[in-house]
C-alpha cells in the first residue's frame, strides 16, 4: 500500500466545515490510481477558528473512507516541520510526502535564504528516517500579502527560486524529489475566501498541482480531473 503524508500549514490542515485539498486529492487518487493507498500522519483534525485550536473533525464530507491523517498545522512552516518530519515518517512509514509550506515562514519567522535552509533540514530528516522516501514540494502560491506588499512578493519569488534549486541539488535516484507547479490560474478572488486560504476551487487547484506533478514525473495516477 502506498502511503502519502500531506505536510503543510493552514492551507493544508483546513478549518472546520471545509473539504480541504487533501480530500480532493484523495477523491482523485481513488479514481485514477490503480493500487491501494492511504494518507498517513500523526494528526487528523481541522482547525477550529472559534476555539482557536486544531480540535475539529467537522469535514464538509464526513465520508468514513476518507483518510484524514496528515502532518499540518495552522501557523506552522518549514521551521516547525523540519524537526518533526523524521519521527513522523518513521512512525507512519510514509512513502510520499506532499509538502505545501513556506508562506508562514516568510510571513513571520525566516527570510527566503533561512527558509531554504530549513527545506534542506526537512529533506535530510525525512531521508534519515526512510532513505527511499519520495517528496513533492509545492512553491508558495499566490496570496494577498504578496499581492499588496512588493517586498514580501520579492521574498516569495526568491524562496520559490531557492526551492527549485534545492530540488535540483538534493536529487537522489533512490529518494526522488518533484517540484510541483504553482496553479497557473490561481485567482485570489475566486479561489480563496480571504486572499490566502483556499475555497472549493482553490482546493481543487492545489490538489491538481500535486496530482499532475506525480502523474507527469512518476507516471502515478492520471491527470487531475476535478473529482
Amino acid at each position: 500500500m502506498l502511503r502519502f503524508m500531506p505536510v503543510g500549514d493552514s492551507q493544508t490542515i483546513g478549518s472546520a466545515g471545509e473539504h480541504t485539498w487533501r480530500y480532493r486529492l484523495w477523491r482523485h487518487l481513488c479514481a485514477e490510481y490503480g493500487g491501494p493507498f492511504t494518507f498517513v500522519g500523526p494528526r487528523e483534525t481541522l482547525y477550529d477558528k472559534a476555539a482557536d485550536a486544531p480540535v475539529s473533525l467537522a469535514y464538509a464530507d464526513p465520508d468514513p473512507g476518507f483518510p484524514r491523517a496528515h502532518l499540518a498545522g495552522w501557523g506552522e512552516g518549514w521551521l516547525h516541520m523540519a524537526p518533526l518530519i523524521g519521527e513522523a515518517v518513521r512512525e507512519h512509514d510514509a512513502d510520499v510526502l506532499l509538502v505545501a509550506l513556506g508562506l508562514i515562514d516568510l510571513g513571520f519567522y525566516t527570510n527566503a535564504e533561512q527558509t531554504a535552509e530549513n527545506v534542506h533540514r526537512f529533506v535530510a530528516g525525512a531521508r534519515a528516517a526512510r532513505p527511499r522516501v519520495r517528496m513533492v514540494l509545492l512553491p508558495v502560491i499566490p496570496n494577498i500579502r504578496a499581492h499588496q506588499d512588493p517586498a514580501f512578493a520579492a521574498q516569495v519569488a526568491l524562496f520559490n527560486d531557492l526551492l527549485a534549486k534545492a530540488v535540483a541539488d538534493l536529487a537522489e535516484p533512490r529518494s526522488p524529489l518533484l517540484l510541483a507547479s504553482a496553479p497557473p490560474t490561481y485567482d485570489l478572488r475566486a479561489d480563496t475566501y480571504d486572499g490566502t486560504h483556499p475555497g472549493a476551487s482553490g482546493e481543487h487547484k492545489i490538489a491538481a498541482a500535486f496530482a499532475d506533478a506525480m502523474h507527469q514525473g512518476w507516471g502515478l495516477g492520471g491527470p487531475y480531473g476535478g473529482h
